[in-house]
């Protein structure tokens, strides 16, 4: 017990004088964490909270183009611009010199188009329902607006407000149609049909599944603070990756074989170190996101209500990433190609594991594919916790998962080593 002891100090004095390693474990993934959650929370914005700039040049002759305007300004979702000199050329131009998303040219025959419309199809519905018995010869003339957008949009966005939109096209439509079919079947049109429509379409209730009483909060905190300090983890085979590679090449190993002190209990001690290392950057990091974010306008951490299954991922994950680490550095030769091979094969598995980009974007070959990545489990156990607040039996998979991951690594590290005759 002793000997451990002694060896682990001896193994936290080393990691203490390797500056460019504590850097790279602590100071990267800070910089990392506060970057893309500001990045991310900017995007979330822009798509929950802040209105969308709008150009929109009003041509219509009559009053349905005014009140398709009002429509979209009593949404709250966008930011209108109205400037009704501009033709459809001009409106194409005009819209990135003044720095707008999106803009609109609505005709001249809008109005006229959709009453046209809305004739038409009101006699056809009383001419089939037996109510009319007029002959249906009119040919329809297109109703059409013309949506410009800046071309660096992306097109889901871009979709989802032509989405938008068009509901409020359709609500225009459906209620001139309405109107229509009162007239042709002789009624007046009923006093506050419109509102009574508007104040009883079905409602959708958005609610972020959970297999708890408590609602998730899922936001840009909640998201990124895990994932990097995962990335963060097994970006340490750097440092311990090298601190063994060195080793190797000085001739420590085979020294260690003159003592008693076997080279297992020199390696659990570097293990212990920098598990104990792992923690610490979960303890700054994750208090970063509780205590420093809200300061700075970001979202705070939510800590998950079952601790004893985060702390089990936690240290997990720690165990994961030293384990990773140990094997790289043991079949490496030479400490620049321990940090060839540990940084590009780490950058792989955060593309791989959703630390990039979530899965559900990835086509279903690279899915299968991430199952083979250790950062996939990680971030997949501490999303079941923070984001749908699961507890252990829901964990049980992703532990699996990592354990194995964990046996492998250490396998082959023993393998390497006593076919090396280091050990």
């Amino acid at each position: 017990m002793f000997k451990l002891k002694t060896s682990i100090k001896k193994e936290f004095l080393i990691l203490l004088n390797d500056k460019v390693g504590l850097s790279i474990m602590f100071g990267l993934p800070i910089v990392l964490v506060f970057l893309m959650t500001i990045i991310q929370d900017s995007a979330y914005k822009i798509v929950n909270e802040n209105k969308v700039k709008i150009l929109i040049s009003n041509q219509d002759k009559g009053t349905l183009g005014t009140k398709f305007i009002h429509l979209i300004e009593d949404s709250k979702s966008f930011e209108i611009e109205l400037d009704n000199q501009l033709s459809l050329i001009a409106t194409n131009r005009e819209l990135l010199k003044r720095d707008k998303l999106i803009a609109l040219y609505i005709p001249e025959v809008f109005s006229a188009s959709m009453e046209e419309k809305a004739n038409y199809i009101s006699k056809k519905m009383l001419v089939d329902l037996g109510l009319a018995s007029d002959t249906i010869t009119d040919k329809l003339s297109k109703t059409e607006i013309t949506f410009f957008h800046d071309p660096i949009l992306q097109d889901n966005y871009a979709s989802s407000i032509m989405g938008l939109i068009s509901t409020f096209l359709g609500s225009i439509e459906q209620n001139l149609m309405v109107e229509r079919v009162y007239h042709q079947m002789g009624f007046e049109n009923p006093k506050n049909l419109e509102h009574t429509i508007l104040e009883n379409r079905t409602k959708i209730t958005k609610i972020a599944s959970s297999t708890s009483n408590k609602v998730p909060n899922p936001n840009s905190t909640q998201h990124n603070v895990p994932a990097w300090t995962i990335f963060a983890m097994f970006f340490m085979v750097l440092s311990l990756g090298s601190n063994i590679t060195q080793e190797k090449n000085s001739g420590s190993f085979i020294r260690l074989k003159t003592i008693p002190t076997h080279y297992s209990m020199i390696l659990i001690s570097k293990m212990l170190v920098y598990i104990f290392a792992a923690l610490l950057q979960v303890i700054i990091i994750f208090s970063i996101g509780k205590f420093i974010f809200p300061y700075i306008g970001l979202p705070d951490l939510e800590m998950p209500t079952h601790f004893g299954a985060f702390v089990l991922i936690v240290v997990l994950s720690s165990i994961a990433a030293v384990s990773y680490a140990v094997m790289i550095g043991s079949i490496s030769k030479t400490p620049e190609q321990n940090n060839g091979i540990g940084s590009i094969s780490v950058m792989i598995f955060a593309a791989l594991g959703g630390i990039w980009v979530p899965l559900f974007a990835l086509p279903d070959y690279m899915v299968f594919i991430s199952n083979f990545s250790p950062m996939r489990w990680c971030l997949e156990g501490f999303y079941l916790l923070f984001l749908s607040d699961n507890g252990l039996k829901e964990l049980t998979g992703v532990v699996i998962s990592i354990i194995i991951f964990i046996i492998v690594c250490q396998v082959i590290t023993f393998g390497k080593l006593k076919h090396e005759k280091l050990i």
